[in-house]
């Protein structure tokens, strides 16, 4: 009798349990309609309306797990752009948090590693910004085999090629300096097929093109710019494709900074000062550098240094801090206060970090305590700017001869050669640069290596590919220089391009 009441209750406990779990939702990734709208509005940088929509997503149905991957990029933006540690330390477990709770849904879906792959993306770009370099490579490396398996296993999902390209394209133009990354990845970039895979996503007639357009064209128009070497391409794409740069702060910080680098500083300026200015969008201080960027290059001396001492003053992190104490001590060094200036340069060896070649040439420069040639440097910010008849101007009856220092006869022929470039008197470029360069080599000084790149990108504008690659790798074999992990990553890409690869 026992035996059978123990059978029986054995048998009720095993059905309670089964109702129980079947009963028991399961997860789901369903990006629906609201999904959407919170998407729009996060990568419009428009956080907290970002929040409320996810909210509501949970509230539709908690089991969604679209709204932890999308909540993601919330923390992602919020520490990306603005770097403040003690957000850091609030923020930071929310993306092992949040990848565990994706690994709990369907593995059937797309959705399931992809999601995944760009949490591990996000968690790791936001470690190098804090400097946990190692972290972030084995983080990478993670996130480049979920994408890897999850384009094998879905190959028609066409979000997979919104990180597949972009990555690929990183593995192919490495610099020496991020090996320890490529090695890390193991993985072979190509330019070409990254590049392919980006414009098949943008291209796309697919729903998911669409919905994640926004995240595509900022990852595409910085790789036009800087691994394609076609600035004027990405002008084109964001009026073709008629990007708001007004009330999609995501588009105005990308149309604004690359304006600004490219040497269209009225343009980009202007970007910044016409945006939406609602409190709903994201308060970064990225606006104040930019701005002051914009001044400076134009000799706005006084405006410049409101800018950059607004960025220096609200700004947590430390990628650009020395950078801009440099610039800060340029502007007071030209406006003939030698005292602020003195003050901005021992600012340059006590704050920020050396982790961008801009702040580690900016601490070598503070060390060596030289203050610039100052019609030099009125000449290079004008330059910079696209102002090239101011400093035509500026250099009007000089010559190398009017110059002393070696240095200063270098940076001369340097700078002369990047307005003859600029104005399409490529002949008069090449022999300039040729000049920098004989100068330059063997010195710590950028611009011979720079020269040669700018050579190359001559030649490549030209047809002339052979001779375009002869100076891409010439700038890649000058060593101990300045900027050397980027003017390597654009030699490469260089290289690449005129190999079709």
């Amino acid at each position: 009798m026992m035996i059978r009441t123990l059978t029986v209750f054995i048998a009720v406990l095993l059905l309670t349990t089964a109702l129980s779990n079947s009963c028991k939702a399961e997860k789901v990734f369903d990006f629906n309609a609201t999904c959407e709208k919170a998407y729009a509005d996060i990568t419009s940088l428009k956080l907290a309306s970002g929040q409320q929509w996810i909210n509501e997503v949970r509230k539709e149905n908690p089991d969604n797990l679209v709204a932890d991957y999308l909540e993601s990029y919330i923390d992602f933006f919020i520490l990306f752009f603005n770097e403040d540690p003690q957000e850091y330390e609030v923020r930071k477990p929310h993306f092992s948090e949040r990848l565990d709770k994706l690994a709990e849904g369907p593995s059937s879906s797309p959705f399931y590693k992809y999601s995944q792959a760009v949490v591990s993306l996000q968690k790791a770009t936001v470690a190098i910004k804090f400097g946990e370099r190692w972290s972030a490579g084995w983080t990478f490396k993670h996130a480049f085999g979920l994408i890897k398996d999850n384009n094998k296993a879905f190959p028609n999902f066409a979000p997979n090629n919104l990180i597949y390209g972009p990555l690929e394209v990183a593995a192919g133009t490495i610099p020496s300096g991020y090996k320890w990354l490529a090695n890390l990845f193991g993985m072979k970039g190509s330019v070409k097929d990254g590049m392919q895979k980006m414009r098949t996503f943008l291209n796309g007639s697919d729903k998911w093109c669409g919905i994640f357009f926004n995240e595509a064209a900022f990852y595409y128009c910085y790789l036009v710019y800087y691994i394609e070497n076609k600035p004027d391409d990405v002008a084109q794409f964001i009026i073709q494709k008629k990007l708001d740069v007004v009330n999609n702060h995501l588009f105005t910080y990308l149309a604004a900074n690359l304006s600004i680098n490219n040497k269209k500083t009225d343009f980009g300026k202007n970007i910044v000062l016409n945006r939406n200015q609602s409190p709903e969008y994201l308060a970064t201080q990225a606006w104040d550098f930019e701005l002051g960027y914009a001044y400076m290059r134009h000799l706005d001396l006084q405006e410049a240094v409101s800018h950059f001492e607004a960025f220096q003053h609200n700004f947590k992190g430390k990628f650009y801090v020395k950078d801009v104490y440099e610039k800060l001590s340029w502007c007071y060094y030209l406006l003939g206060n030698k005292q602020a200036a003195e003050a901005a340069r021992q600012n340059i060896l006590k704050k920020g970090s050396t982790e961008t070649d801009a702040d580690k040439k900016a601490e070598k420069d503070a060390k060596e305590n030289k203050w610039p040639n100052s019609v030099l440097l009125k000449v290079r910010l004008l330059n910079d700017g696209g102002y090239n008849k101011e400093a035509l101007a500026l250099l009007n009856g000089k010559s190398s001869e009017s110059f002393t220092q070696i240095e200063e006869k270098l940076e001369f022929a340097y700078r002369v050669a990047r307005i003859y470039d600029d104005v399409g008197k490529d002949n008069e470029a090449i022999q300039a640069y040729l000049a920098a360069i004989k100068l330059g080599s063997g010195r710590t000084e950028y611009y011979a290596a720079r020269a040669a790149l700018q050579i190359g990108y001559i030649y490549e504008r030209q047809g002339k590919k052979a001779m375009a690659i002869t100076f891409f790798q010439q700038c890649l074999d000058m060593e101990d220089h300045e900027y050397k992990d980027s003017l390597d990553q654009r030699a490469k890409a260089g290289i690449a391009r005129c190999k079709g690869q």
